[in-house]
């Protein structure tokens, strides 16, 4: 490489140097994107008042849900499958989980069952599933 460069002319080199800068972040950004696809952001379901907010959500697979109690007594997250159970969760306490698996999942707070959720995880390739 440096035989290369020391044959270059002034104005070749520039223009090679160039070409590298481009194609490095060119490379850093496509990674990126694929970064950003691969590890969705986290999403928070609230808990308050006896219900779940939003009641009904749609993510991308490998999304972690992450459910805060801000009620002022405790509540404890369970899916309708048995996939996940928390703890009871008192107030500020959270309880996160990460649906891997496209599909419908039902959940519960199995201290109050009339609290009622449901999660739709889309694949990953498919566009935007929108939170």
């Amino acid at each position: 490489m440096r035989m290369i460069m020391q044959k270059m002319s002034g104005a070749l080199m520039g223009t090679f140097l160039l070409g590298v800068a481009v194609a490095a972040v060119a490379s850093i950004s496509l990674h990126a994107e694929k970064g950003a696809a691969a590890d969705p952001a986290p999403v928070d379901i609230k808990i308050d008042n006896f219900t779940f907010a939003p009641q009904r959500l749609i993510v991308r697979a490998g999304t972690t849900v992450i459910w805060r109690n801000r009620d002022d007594i405790p509540h404890a997250i369970a899916s309708s499958g048995r996939l996940f159970k928390s703890k009871a969760l008192d107030t500020d306490d959270t309880y996160a989980f990460t649906l891997t698996t496209a599909g419908t999942y039902e959940y519960f707070c199995s201290l109050h069952p009339q609290m009622t959720g449901t999660i739709v995880v889309e694949d990953q390739i498919g566009g935007d599933a929108g939170h």
